[in-house]
């Protein structure tokens, strides 16, 4: 991103008497562009930018459509509605300076937020897992906000709040569907997952026919890896990424949580979650973590290495989950 292009959004998200000096771009984007605006005083802010042009995935059908729950997290709106939801439910996230939906200042949906300087629960857990801990027990009471606030209806919150109606009939279903849309991706790819894909297909219907209805659905990330919670100044998580924001099984979330924080998710475990999902959720995010890295690497990502290995390492959990 140019900076002459960020000069007039600088001055409306943070005010005049300051100069953009730099534009520096952040590591870890995927679906968008996340820069860092350094100005002449020091002070810093972060910019986000979803533009096909800063887009690593590879297009495919139904990129578009916001009532499949698992559709890719792209856009200002669903950014506002996350955003406005965790905010009332008292979960930090980054404070937001500017959103311009209307192209004014660069092409694309632009929000300018708050940049916390800190660094991520990742980084902080591989550097000093004791000091994560008080980070750890906040992440879980921001967890259990979340899993309070119920809704009726499952789907993405932007759609939800919005009035609008999901497809499918339950959680459950549709993640059946999502995991054999995986399964058939990964087959297409990988040889391993070709020979054992009948066994695999049999354990993922075995596995929903054993879930019971459920009609009450709570607020999840989808994707809370501790790659997308922040610590502040103070030791507190901040939550980002947020796109992804749904109403859905609180299990989806702490399946996630548990193949993402190994040793350090125990704090985060709560009482009443649901055997039959858990193991469903459980085999379905493996298929999601071994096709969804493949099929960026499709396209151009960058960080080969790295999604090849979580391409390798779910696709191994994932055959592992029908040979025990």
């Amino acid at each position: 991103m140019a900076r002459d292009q960020l000069t007039g959004a600088v001055r409306a998200a943070l005010g005049g008497g300051r100069r953009l000096e730099a534009v520096e771009r952040v590591a870890g984007g995927s679906k968008k562009g996340v820069y860092r605006l350094v100005m002449d005083d020091a002070t810093t802010a972060i910019a986000y930018l979803w533009d096909d042009a800063e887009n690593y995935w590879p297009a495919a059908e139904g990129d578009d459509d916001l009532t499949d729950p698992f559709s890719p997290g792209l856009g200002l709106d669903l950014f506002e509605a996350a955003h406005a939801r965790l905010d009332a439910l008292g979960v930090r996230v980054p404070a937001i300076r500017l959103l311009d939906r209307d192209g004014t200042h660069c092409p694309g949906d632009l929000a300018i937020v708050e940049d916390l300087q800190g660094e991520s629960l990742e980084k902080l857990l591989a550097r000093d897992p004791r000091a994560a801990d008080p980070v750890i027990v906040r992440l879980g009471e921001a967890l259990e906000s979340m899993r309070r606030h119920r809704a009726p209806a499952y789907g993405k919150v932007a759609v939800v709040d919005g009035g609008g109606t999901s497809r499918g009939v339950s959680c459950e279903g549709v993640v059946l569907d999502r995991a054999l849309r995986d399964l058939a991706e990964a087959a297409s790819r990988d040889p391993r997952i070709a020979r054992t894909r009948e066994r695999l297909e049999e354990r993922l219907l075995s596995l929903a026919a054993a879930v019971r209805p459920r009609a009450q659905y709570a607020v999840v990330h989808g994707e809370l890896g501790p790659d997308h919670v922040l610590v502040d100044a103070g030791g507190n998580p901040v939550v980002i990424d947020i796109e992804g924001l749904m109403y859905f099984d609180v299990e989806w979330e702490h399946v996630f949580l548990r193949i993402r924080l190994h040793d350090s998710y125990p704090p985060l475990r709560v009482d009443g979650l649901d055997e039959d999902r858990l193991a469903l959720y459980m085999l379905a995010q493996r298929l999601s973590l071994t096709a969804g890295p493949l099929r960026l690497l499709d396209g151009d990502f960058p960080d080969r290495a790295l999604m090849a290995s979580i391409a390798e390492h779910n696709l191994n959990k994932a055959l592992e989950l029908v040979h025990a």
